[in-house]
């Protein structure tokens, strides 16, 4: 996709795509969980989906075939065993390679959810199996389908929230790292460096840059940046504060340097991110 496509609200499902989804409208067992909706979803060109202002953070696994999903303001080869995170505020897309099809299932969260806040997570690929996922989904669109039993539904719905939570929670499964984003995100501003990141892990630099590859595919540094620019684009959205004062909240003291860092993450300038339409 172009640049220039990026700049519009796309969703785009072709007459080949074939959707099976359960909305929280219809669930409360979803409802409670803070999950807008689940699905299921063999895909094939023109599929294609763009979203300039991503309300919820977003989870979707690749069960079969390949496409192609926008991260971190780079495109990524979309492959089976292979899971994708988006938080909320980002710029996000995905589509349909020609003559390929791809199937995939998600979890999309309201704003509201827990994983939704500003540096939950940063965006990412994860390797996944997503085959329990999909069959977890597909046995509560089952279960509204026929009776809809509400105890019935909230065990489906505790189901995929274990599945989920197992990709898109890599900090629980290392305490060190834990603790230590849990206090950068107290104090994102800081000018925190690799050494004081170690500390407060209580392990060495080398180690942390292992611990931080092995459960986030990116350095320190980066995953620092990202939950940066993450807290500003929730800032963006949220308040009325000047673009230098979020800057400096964020850590940056030059504006221009955390303008060209936001724009190469989400696509776009901190002044156009804020001014776009919302969906």
């Amino acid at each position: 996709m172009e640049t220039s496509d990026l700049l519009t609200e796309t969703h785009i499902f072709g007459d080949d795509t074939r959707l099976i989804t359960v909305r929280a409208d219809h669930c409360e067992a979803l409802a409670a969980r803070h999950i807008a909706h689940v699905a299921v979803i063999d895909a094939a060109a023109p599929y294609t989906v763009v979203r300039t202002h991503l309300s919820g953070a977003f989870m979707q696994v690749c069960l079969g075939g390949a496409g192609r999903t926008l991260l971190d303001g780079q495109w990524h080869t979309h492959t089976v065993g292979v899971a994708s995170f988006a938080p909320a505020h980002v710029l996000h897309a995905f589509h349909c390679l020609p003559d390929t099809r791809w199937q995939l299932c998600w979890v999309r969260f309201m704003p509201t959810s827990p994983r939704s806040l500003a540096g939950a997570m940063a965006p990412g690929l994860t390797p996944f199996d997503g085959r329990p996922l999909e069959h977890a989904i597909l046995g509560l669109s089952r279960e509204m389908d026929a009776d809809a039993d509400p105890g019935t539904c909230a065990t489906w719905v505790d189901i995929i929230e274990r599945y989920v939570a197992r990709m898109i929670d890599p900090w629980q499964r290392e305490p060190r790292l834990n603790d230590m984003w849990n206090a950068v995100l107290d104090d994102i501003g800081r000018p925190w460096s690799l050494e004081d990141l170690a500390r407060l892990a209580n392990i060495s630099p080398e180690h942390l840059r292992r611990l931080c590859w092995k459960n986030f595919g990116r350095s320190p540094g980066k995953q620092l940046t990202t939950m940066r620019i993450a807290q500003a684009a929730n800032q963006l959205v949220t308040t009325q504060k000047k673009i230098e004062t979020i800057a400096r909240d964020v850590g940056y003291v030059n504006p221009f340097t955390f303008s060209n860092t936001f724009k190469r993450l989400t696509g776009f300038r901190p002044s156009e991110y804020r001014s776009r339409p919302r969906t």
